[in-house]
């Protein structure tokens, strides 16, 4: 296999897993502070989507971290083609999550206007937004991998 920056057990691919845990737990912790995000389903979604990538973003981040303290390789073929399926799960849960999102706020908020409390239409908006900064950086993460997985073939 070759070295590609980003491939797991490496630096960059140890803050890439950071990256998009602390951006999908941002996005939850901004979308629950929102009052009555549950009235709409696709946050509620966005949710289930982030919250899902940052159980796999931290585990991985945590393998990521045993695999550069020890020394490891984690470049095994098992282990890739499980990195590449996981990472294009997550990846499609979250662009659905953050584009059904930017969906709902578009037309609730601003065709409708029917965003009374500020505050309120600034998370949702901030939430999305860090969604998508979530996804951008799930996508660099599942296309390594990708690309690992089919340079080792």
């Amino acid at each position: 296999m070759i070295d590609i920056p980003g491939t797991p057990g490496t630096f960059t691919g140890l803050v890439l897993r950071i990256s998009q845990c602390v951006f999908a737990a941002a996005s939850i912790s901004y979308m629950v502070s929102s009052g009555a995000f549950f009235n709409y389903t696709a946050f509620c979604y966005l949710i289930a989507a982030m919250g899902l990538q940052v159980i796999w973003s931290c585990g991985l981040a945590i393998l990521d971290t045993f695999a550069l303290l020890r020394k490891k390789t984690l470049l095994s073929p098992v282990f890739v083609s499980l990195f590449v399926v996981g990472d294009w799960v997550t990846s499609t849960l979250s662009l659905a999550g953050a584009s059904s999102s930017a969906g709902v706020m578009v037309l609730y908020f601003g065709d409708l206007g029917s965003c009374s409390f500020e505050a309120e239409c600034w998370r949702y908006q901030l939430s999305v937004t860090l969604a998508f900064l979530c996804w951008i950086s799930i996508s660099i993460s599942s296309l390594t991998t990708l690309w690992l997985l089919a340079s080792s073939v």
